[in-house]
């Protein structure tokens, strides 16, 4: 079994794509205009609008309703993203911060309100355990 992706549903597709793309530098592939997704090496983040949700199960997910699921990007320099992202993301939950399992992470929210967590390696345990295939290409946010 391969872990492939995490779909986030929304009521406004666009919006949220652009807010993506924008975060992460990684441009979206759009299947319809319900449906887009930013491939990255390790995973996809696929973006879906409420329409598509009857597909699967009607009533069975709701945008912008998330209190458990955080998103998380490996990049280079988790502290140079945070400069980066000044002025554009507007709902800072953590600045820059070196957990106890050795990431320094930045943990904001989307507009849906949506967590995400850019991290960045910093202890020597932390930065093996990343280190290899899914890491290759990782690159700093712009």
């Amino acid at each position: 079994m391969h872990f492939v992706s995490i779909r986030i549903i929304t009521g406004d597709v666009a919006r949220l794509v652009e807010f993506y793309e924008r975060a992460t530098g990684v441009r979206a592939t759009w299947a319809t205009e319900d449906f887009a997704e930013l491939r990255t090496a390790g995973a996809t983040l696929a973006i879906a609008g409420t329409r598509t949700v009857p597909l699967f199960a009607p009533g069975s997910a709701r945008p912008a309703d998330n209190h458990s699921v955080i998103t998380e990007f490996l990049v280079d320099d988790v502290d140079q993203v945070r400069q980066n992202l000044a002025g554009f993301v507007t709902d800072f939950v953590n600045e820059p911060t070196t957990m106890p399992w050795g990431n320094r992470s930045l943990l904001f929210r989307d507009p849906d309100g949506n967590l995400v967590n850019f991290f960045t390696p910093v202890t020597a345990e932390a930065v093996e355990k990343f280190a290899g295939p899914a890491s290759s290409g990782i690159r700093t946010v712009r």
